[in-house]
């Protein structure tokens, strides 16, 4: 009888040590770079302990220094975005986000929205960028389903099991940094924001603050209201937000037509490109990459700008002095140390006129 259970309950065994050993490789050999290490520092964060998520696209992590909203308010804030993200994922990013937080607001970056799915779908990194950032779970799954089309080239299997898309990578076995991702949960030293000394000048927009409307693509505008409503359902607090950028008239207006939709809802929508002066942002210094994105100083403006906002609007505790946030002090301190080097850098390149070389993909 023993005989008869022998080779079976081998066979359990290895297939589950090889699942077990499956789950740590799979997330190490998954690309490396700030969206991976960002995903890694959220699943680190302590359970219950971020005041704000901000979810969106790539504005969200140059733009808003999480490290010095928490060094100047107690406030903290982490951004929970990657590169071209589709809107579609903004509902199930609060789902994830809500395992182990529960933050008092979420803020979501609106800027994708302008833009149709179809050409979205085009390249699969804008999708990856959260899935295979995500933790495998059911939830996961359902993002997937969400997020892939049923007919994609490529087949939802590659996205369940994201380790046939990056198999070749054995090489990032040798990288003591993804040793430290074999669970996830690594701890961002400064808490998701990526810091840009670059500078790209352009003028700036004369259209901040026009007036009119311009329906968004009708995808885009189902996600919104489906985001909507299940915030409503779920009685929480949230904060649409426009970065400031090089915008053009049509994307303005667009934005306008945002703002009437989540005005329905009973939610506010805070356009920053309506606030040029009162941010201080100066278009011809203030951005690494010609108008898309902010460099340090831009960030700087940015930041106060939102936190004056978040004062001035919301009722936010100030945490500092509690121990459980002694990474957040040290992320702080790292980004003033950091933050010298860049104004000075930034200061030279605008005077030597040495701008961002922009690479065509």
């Amino acid at each position: 009888m023993k005989d008869k259970w022998k080779i079976p309950v081998q066979i359990i065994l290895f297939i589950v040590v090889f699942l077990i050993l499956l789950l740590p490789v799979s997330y190490m050999v998954r690309t490396n770079g700030d969206v991976k290490d960002r995903f890694a520092g959220f699943y680190a964060e302590k359970e219950d302990t971020l005041d704000i998520i901000m979810i969106g696209s790539s504005p969200v992590f140059p733009y808003y220094a999480a490290p010095k909203l928490w060094g100047e308010t107690g406030i903290a804030m982490y951004p929970l975005s990657s590169n071209m993200q589709r809107p579609v994922a903004m509902r199930y990013l609060v789902e994830e986000a809500e395992k182990t937080q529960s933050p008092e607001l979420y803020i979501f970056e609106m800027r994708m929205y302008t833009i149709e799915d179809q050409g979205l779908l085009e390249n699969m990194a804008y999708t990856r960028g959260v899935t295979d950032n995500m933790k495998y779970s059911a939830h996961r799954i359902r993002t997937i389903q969400a997020m892939v089309p049923e007919d994609d080239e490529e087949g939802r299997l590659t996205y369940y099991f994201d380790i046939m898309k990056y198999h070749t990578n054995w090489k990032m076995l040798a990288l003591p940094s993804e040793w430290a991702n074999m669970f996830y949960h690594n701890e961002s030293p400064t808490k998701g924001y990526t810091l840009k000394d670059e500078v790209g000048p352009q003028p700036m927009p004369d259209c901040g603050g026009a007036e009119g409307t311009k329906p968004i693509p009708p995808e885009q505008e189902a996600c919104l209201r489906e985001l909507l409503l299940f915030l409503e359902k779920g009685n929480k607090e949230a904060l649409f937000l426009v970065s400031p950028y090089g915008e053009s008239l049509e994307e303005q207006q667009m934005f306008n037509y945002m703002e009437e939709i989540t005005a329905s809802y009973g939610y506010p929508f805070l356009n920053m490109n309506n606030y040029y002066e009162e941010i201080g942002i100066v278009f011809e210094e203030d951005f690494a990459d010609y108008g898309s994105h902010t460099n340090a100083v831009g960030a700087e403006k940015c930041t106060d700008f939102l936190r004056q906002y978040l004062t001035e609007h919301y009722g936010f505790q100030d945490k500092r002095g509690d121990s459980r946030y002694a990474s957040w002090d040290q992320a702080y301190t790292l980004w003033q140390k950091d933050m010298e080097t860049a104004r000075e850098t930034i200061r030279e390149r605008i005077a030597n006129e040495d701008y961002a070389v922009i690479e065509e993909e």
